[in-house]
């Protein structure tokens, strides 16, 4: 990559982020009060993060279906409002067992 190239690039992710955290300043003056409005963009930070984590889960692993296990057993603990720990620690271990399974059914 060329030094004029990579610039452009920097150039054009400062500009997008400045953009993104300048827009909404600008549209909205006053407080939002509409209760759907306002829960809508309560709502934006935890799809994004989720948006971005899950797809990261599923190739985490070597093998899809451990992974898939330790994101569904990851969510079933988390429902049951354990800490995070207790949820890795979880997840981890469904997706060794898995591992281990496949790797027994495998040889």
């Amino acid at each position: 990559m060329s030094l004029t190239s990579f610039f452009c690039y920097l150039a054009t992710m400062v500009i997008v982020t400045y953009l993104i955290r300048v827009i909404p300043f600008v549209c909205m003056r006053k407080e939002v009060k509409n209760v759907f409005f306002k829960s809508f963009l309560g709502y934006i930070p935890v799809t994004v993060l989720a948006v971005m984590t899950i797809p990261a889960i599923l190739s985490s692993t070597g093998n899809f279906f451990s992974a898939l296990a330790g994101l569904v057993v990851g969510i079933i603990v988390a429902w049951f409002e354990k800490g995070l720990l207790v949820v890795a620690l979880s997840s981890c271990g469904a997706v060794l067992v898995v591992e281990l399974i496949l790797k027994y059914l495998v040889h």
